[in-house]
């Protein structure tokens, strides 16, 4: 049994900045790859950014340059760095974590970006 735990969201304001955390924790052996995905109102579920086991990322064209995802090995966790936030980016954002050939989802947080 697997449980992805995300860090709070919250409202900021546009041009700002925001982290995101996502910790897996349970039977782990080893995770191949986490990444994040969001969700805004009245759209698909969308990827945001992937970073596999050896540090290969990549990122949706809409946040190349503005967020930077990284992995923490040792313990088993995901970050989302957010910068130049914009209202676009308003969402719930969703931790994935894969490993033994099965997909793990968090529950979603709430980024709001005001204009």
């Amino acid at each position: 049994q697997v449980q992805l735990v995300e860090s709070v969201g919250g409202l900021v304001q546009a041009g700002r900045s925001l982290r995101l955390s996502c910790a897996a924790s349970g039977s782990i052996f080893s995770i191949n790859t986490m990444g994040w995905y969001r969700q805004a109102p009245g759209k698909q579920r969308e990827l945001v950014a992937v970073i596999s086991s050896d540090s290969r990322k990549n990122y949706a064209d809409s946040v190349k340059g503005r967020f930077t995802i990284a992995r923490d090995n040792a313990k088993n966790t995901v970050y989302l760095q957010m910068n130049s936030l914009k209202p676009e980016d308003t969402a719930v954002y969703y931790c994935n974590a894969y490993m033994e050939n099965y997909n793990y989802w968090g529950q979603g947080t709430q980024v709001t970006v005001s204009s």
